[in-house]
């Protein structure tokens, strides 16, 4: 129980020493928190001195938490989480959407006239301010400090420390340029692409995804080959409208290039899995208002 302000200090302080450790350093810190360096840097002090041990040793490059600075971690990561799910609780029970939404959205995903969408929750909830990071890159929701993260993919990795939600399926299919299919002609069977130039998805881990394909038929897997691949399914696109071969795409990504006669359904009969597109929250905290506000909005749009 804290009962006198030095405690309350040193509960404080060893907080940001949680929060410092996460970080990285001071100067990322002090631009998280919005806080002057040199401030963090005394108030980090004067926590060692009352503990009356080292709690980190600095270099020019980097710092070294010590042995003890170690085991009061996890003293101060508790401390944070339980700070964490107060903050959580309060804004779970705001009824009025406020305050910083931070959201990793995959690149491609947000051409599929998120625009509006967000224009729409902008309107609804003008206090929220929303942070949207564009990136292929799989983030740390608790390190990085996002509140949710949408994701596709047929499945996810197991990760305790997050909840994920389903927001809807995506069919998937392969597709090509009528000028490619005129010159290199129709595959038939999947068994054909082999003999085809395509386009190559590559996965977070850095391998070629294998093809699988499904139809009345039976089942085809193989890895087909061409020379270029990528882990950006925007950029396949523009390769097969050019040409460049046969692409592997959610058909949502080309109900546009389809209707224009831009792109067109190879082996019309065979299809790959779907792909699920999943919102991932940290497990450990009540979702705040403007969280759950953000996500109902994004779900319908996902669904329409």
């Amino acid at each position: 129980m804290i009962s006198n302000p030095t405690q309350l200090a040193d509960a404080n302080d060893l907080i940001l020493f949680a929060e410092l450790v996460e970080a990285g350093g001071f100067t990322a810190l002090s631009r998280q928190m919005d806080l002057p360096k040199s401030t963090i840097s005394r108030r980090i002090a004067a926590l060692e001195t009352r503990l009356g041990q080292r709690l980190l040793t600095r270099t020019t490059r980097r710092l070294i938490v010590t042995d003890f600075g170690e085991r009061m971690l996890e003293h101060a990561r508790r401390l944070q989480e339980e700070w964490q799910g107060a903050l959580a609780l309060a804004q779970h029970e705001q009824v009025k959407p406020q305050g910083l939404l931070r959201v990793s959205l995959p690149p491609d995903l947000a051409q599929l006239e998120l625009g509006s969408m967000l224009i729409q929750f902008a309107a609804r909830y003008p206090d929220v301010r929303v942070e949207l990071d564009l990136s292929a890159r799989r983030v740390d929701l608790l390190a990085e400090r996002f509140d949710l993260a949408v994701r596709i993919a047929g499945q996810l990795p197991d990760d305790a420390t997050l909840v994920a939600r389903k927001l809807c399926d995506m069919s998937v299919h392969l597709y090509a340029s009528a000028a490619y299919l005129r010159q290199f002609g129709y595959p038939e069977h999947p068994s054909e692409l082999l003999s085809h130039t395509c386009l190559r998805l590559i996965s977070s881990s850095g391998e070629s995804v294998a093809w699988r394909l499904h139809g009345e038929q039976g089942s085809w897997e193989g890895l087909p080959t061409g020379p270029m691949s990528s882990n950006s399914p925007s950029l396949q696109r523009q390769l097969a409208i050019n040409g460049m071969g046969i692409v592997a795409l959610a058909d949502v990504l080309v109900t546009q290039e389809v209707s224009q006669g831009l792109l067109q359904r190879v082996l019309p009969d065979w299809s790959l899995p779907t792909l699920a597109v999943w919102c991932v929250t940290p497990g450990r905290r009540l979702l705040p208002s403007r969280t759950r506000a953000f996500m109902a909005l994004l779900q319908s749009t996902m669904s329409a």
